[in-house]
């Protein structure tokens, strides 16, 4: 493999998910934290901090994309954008499923996908163990044929393929465009300026947010950080690797446009691994993961907050063995996390990303609350009854279902 455009991309990959997993460690910036901030204490500050990622992630590639500085039309192909988040192939039930199985497995293991590699970085030796039953769940998803054979088979039945209807991508400009009489780039940038800027305004209206510098800076820096690797693939330095691609034998894998995500390279990794370390996956996620985890190390060291953590029983083993394996599983099946879709995803004002994100959202909550519940109610609780009373709870069935009080 000799593109050298490609070697310095992942370089930069590198040094700004090194940035991003300084920050991070710094702020301690946590998906799953924000969530449960959320059910368990009522506090929203985390999560206005994941908003805030999320909206300047799609403020900036708004801008780039219509200055023409980078091109999203890529992210409608599977062949120049990895994953395709604005496919025309509407995978609603796959994005629904595997961000809910994505949603569980986080809660169970407390930490996402670049969580787990910030955990690592700063010495949490439980997350290496998530690391590698989400590297297997991964792999056994991109690498082999159990995703299709155990998901894609039959959750495909159910895909919507929207060029039925002349309608060439899932974003929202052009499915509005498809309602109303409008052009569909135009469309795109108008909401992706209205989303972003209300949202951001919504969030700085708040007094208790704009005093907590740590919740801005994480959410800035993160969302920029997005950007800047849209910028690297889907602009003119993104494409003109395509193009030299197309003319070698050892193309590397997984190329086209795409930003921050955390669950493939853990697949990336194991496949590395198995092939003796052929170049060829040296790919962008595992550059993405490679910088967040040394970014969170080179913080712990310089901070002296590096420390080593181990199990505090065969419990909380088991409980991070199946973490790990649920988010590869359903990290894929979504084709992102709560960044790849939760926020690179929703960027490129994907409907499929804004389910997903909604999924993995209601996978964590739920988790949490039946968990809880399986507290409060050691004797009195089974499985049953603490789902029922967390589904009243967040008033997806009525209040009369439930068999357990609410607490």
């Amino acid at each position: 493999m000799e593109l050298e455009i490609y070697q310095n991309m992942l370089l930069m990959v590198l040094l700004t998910a090194f940035i991003m997993g300084w920050v991070v460690s710094k702020t301690d910036f946590c998906t799953m934290g924000a969530v449960s901030d959320w059910v368990n204490m009522g506090s929203t500050l985390r999560l206005r901090s994941w908003s805030l990622a999320i909206l300047i992630a799609m403020l900036f590639t708004t801008i780039l994309n219509y200055f023409g500085l980078i091109d999203m039309s890529l992210t409608q192909n599977n062949e120049t954008s990895n994953p395709p988040y604005n496919t025309p192939v509407f995978a609603w039930l796959r994005y629904v499923l595997g961000g809910f199985i994505f949603g569980i497995g986080m809660t169970i293991g407390s930490g996402c996908g670049n969580k787990t590699f910030v955990r690592i970085g700063g010495g949490n030796l439980k997350s290496i163990v998530i690391m590698i039953t989400m590297s297997i769940g991964a792999y056994l998803m991109i690498f082999t044929n159990f995703g299709y054979n155990v998901f894609l088979q039959w959750t495909g039945v159910f895909d919507v393929d929207l060029t039925n209807l002349d309608i060439n991508s899932q974003d929202l400009g052009t499915l509005s465009a498809a309602i109303l009489p409008t052009d569909a780039y135009n469309n795109k940038i108008i909401l992706g300026l209205l989303i972003s800027i209300t949202g951001l305004w919504f969030l700085f209206s708040k007094k208790d947010f704009r005093s907590d510098k740590h919740i801005i800076t994480s959410g800035i820096v993160i969302g920029v950080c997005v950007s800047i690797v849209w910028y690297l693939t889907a602009g003119s330095m993104g494409q003109e690797l395509l193009e030299e691609a197309e003319m070698i034998d050892d193309v590397p894998f997984g190329l086209g446009a795409q930003s921050l995500t955390f669950t493939s390279p853990y697949a990336h990794l194991v496949q590395l691994i198995n092939t003796n370390f052929d170049l060829v996956y040296l790919t962008f996620p595992l550059a993405g993961g490679t910088g967040v985890l040394l970014g969170s190390f080179a913080y712990s060291i310089i901070n002296r907050s590096f420390r080593i953590e181990w199990f505090n029983s065969i419990a909380d083993f088991i409980n991070h063995l199946l973490s790990g394996f649920l988010m590869g599983i359903g990290g894929v099946l979504a084709m992102g996390c709560t960044v790849g879709q939760g926020i690179t995803g929703v960027s490129t004002l994907s409907l499929g990303s804004f389910i997903a994100l909604g999924s993995i959202i209601f996978g964590s909550a739920l988790t949490m609350k039946i968990r809880y519940y399986k507290l409060v109610y050691e004797k009195e609780a089974n499985i049953f009854t603490a789902i029922m009373a967390s589904l009243a709870d967040m008033k997806v069935i009525p209040n009369r279902w439930r068999h357990l009080d609410h607490v």
